[in-house]
């Protein structure tokens, strides 16, 4: 029996506290359920754009990726860990591969879907991959791929878009549908072998964002948004 989420606030914008795992398979049972992965830049991005603050409040399962997130919850008083979305999603295809899973892989670049699908076939070789699509198509394939993906009933669908769209792409699919949706963001081009992640010891400092801005300088703009976050907190807090 999978205790219910505890779902609480960051800036307004909902996360839950809960054993991630254990609700995810749960949700993935019940079907038509959404995983969204939820840091500080999301939250700040959450509050400037209604349609993802609405799409993440509409979902399933919120986790806590980030350092911040995790951080804001504590001084709600709730004491968690991060859930890097990454782990989780990869946790779930090795699951789904040992289980029988029906899954589908949407997104990244043609490239990447190509050294995906050979990397997970020799890494997961039980692997059930009953549809997969790169993420770089014209307007006018989407409406016949998006129909081709639900007629293949997947019971796990990983969402490499990007935030907001992959958020705002799996709301808007018509219902009903089966299995477990989660956007996945970069993962896909880790898994694929093309971008590494953070050192586990960057990792476990919690400072994977200063890896990801050596790596990735134009992303410096975006990482404007951790000081605001952590400001808001910290005035929130004070005025409440």
């Amino acid at each position: 029996m999978v205790t219910a989420p505890v779902r609480t606030h960051v800036l307004g914008v909902p996360v839950d506290v809960c054993d991630v795992r254990a609700t995810a398979l749960d949700l993935q049972r019940r079907g038509n359920a959404q995983v969204v992965t939820l840091n500080a830049e999301m939250t700040m991005a959450a509050r400037a754009n209604p349609a993802l603050g609405a799409a993440i409040a509409a979902a399933d399962l919120v986790i806590p990726d980030g350092a911040g997130v995790v951080w804001a919850l504590g001084r709600q008083g709730y004491r968690v860990r991060r859930s890097p979305g990454i782990e989780l999603a990869r946790w779930l295809l090795e699951h789904g591969a040992a289980v029988g899973w029906r899954v589908a892989l949407v997104g990244a670049s043609p490239d990447v879907m190509e050294r995906l699908r050979l990397r997970l076939s020799q890494d997961l070789p039980g692997l059930n991959l009953v549809f997969s699509a790169h993420g770089y198509q014209p307007a006018e394939a989407w409406p016949a791929l998006e129909s081709e993906l639900l007629a293949a009933r997947p019971d796990l669908v990983l969402v490499a878009l990007g935030v907001p769209r992959q958020e705002l792409w799996i709301q808007e699919l018509p219902r009903p549908r089966t299995g477990l949706w989660m956007g996945v963001g970069g993962s896909f081009d880790v898994w694929a072998g093309v971008k590494k992640r953070a050192p586990d010891w960057m990792s476990a400092l919690q400072i994977e964002w200063l890896y990801r801005l050596i790596k990735e300088p134009t992303r410096w703009r975006r990482m404007l948004a951790l000081p605001a976050f952590a400001w808001q907190v910290l005035q929130e807090r004070a005025q409440g």
